[in-house]
């Protein structure tokens, strides 16, 4: 009986609420949402979608490589340059923990895939090189890495994605800190 008496109550609300209609490409809705709800949508959205494409990948690599996403995360910052960072430099990088960096870089050195060594103006730092082993899966991972992300963003075209990568490279300096410590946007 409640569940009828719920359903005749959607029916009438649904009557009640103007339908909406799907947005095209450069109309922005905001002036029908409350201050604040686009701005958690697109949150939502942005975070649907990294959790979405990060699944993907994070399958990919274990069927195709046998490798999870954090040792792709080490082995394809060490292939980029500056080559051979410090723990710490790589955690800054990864924007990870220097616990986390040391764990990965453990397994991956016993893998055979990198090496520490001493850095050779202080022997305090320690560094991470790629083994040639390491430099051989690294020149697969990337290309293939690159071709998923392609498969996935394929549904946009080129006009599209180069907004797209506007947009999100101009939020990104929006949220960076300035340097006194307080994002662009005015928070914290």
């Amino acid at each position: 009986m409640r569940e009828n008496a719920a359903r005749k109550a959607s029916k009438k609300a649904s009557k009640r609420t103007p339908k909406r209609t799907p947005k095209t490409a450069g109309q922005s809705g905001a002036g029908t949402l409350p201050a604040g709800h686009l701005e958690a949508r697109l949150w939502l959205r942005m975070l649907s979608c990294v959790g979405l494409v990060e699944q993907d990948l994070r399958n990919r690599l274990r069927q195709e490589f046998d490798i999870t996403l954090a040792r792709f995360d080490v082995l394809t910052q060490l292939g980029r340059p500056p080559t051979n960072p410090t723990m710490s430099e790589l955690s800054h990088r990864l924007m990870v923990t220097k616990g986390s960096i040391t764990d990965v870089v453990g397994r991956l050195e016993i893998a055979g895939l990198v090496e520490r060594r001493r850095d050779a103006r202080d022997s305090r730092v320690q560094r991470v090189h790629l083994t040639p082993a390491g430099q051989e899966l690294v020149d697969v991972l990337i290309p293939a890495h690159h071709a998923w992300i392609s498969e996935r963003f394929g549904g946009l075209g080129r006009d599209e994605l180069e907004e797209l990568d506007h947009l999100l490279g101009r939020m990104r300096a929006l949220l960076r800190p300035e340097p006194g410590g307080r994002s662009r946007t005015g928070g914290g």
